[in-house]
């Protein structure tokens, strides 16, 4: 089974970003993939873990088959882990929330 790492601009109200998560992932195990996400690692953790949580979530791109982009939004930590992707020959993937709903239905 092809490994995902979801790559979206997860940040602000935290239910809505855990709202996000689930759908993505939704999305992916619908796809035939096992997702990584990421995101999880951080809710309700304190800022001082946020590190911790990153570099986690990092090192999981070694084991990854794709990264796939959602969101039009790119932030900080999301370049860097496209970087990285293209350090390691990882492919990169823009999935729009078009084909998100299209496939799990409307928000």
């Amino acid at each position: 089974m092809k490994k995902v790492y979801i790559c979206a601009p997860f940040r602000g109200d935290e239910a809505e970003c855990s709202k996000s998560a689930k759908r993505y992932t939704e999305y992916a195990l619908r796809c035939g993939t096992a997702p990584v996400v990421p995101y999880f690692y951080g809710l309700n953790q304190e800022r001082r873990y946020a590190n911790t949580c990153t570099a986690a979530g990092q090192s999981l791109l070694w084991l990854c088959d794709e990264l796939w982009i959602i969101g039009d939004e790119i932030t900080a930590q999301m370049h860097k882990d496209i970087q990285f992707c293209k350090h390691l020959n990882v492919k990169v993937r823009k999935v729009s929330e078009h084909e998100i709903t299209k496939l799990i239905g409307g928000i």
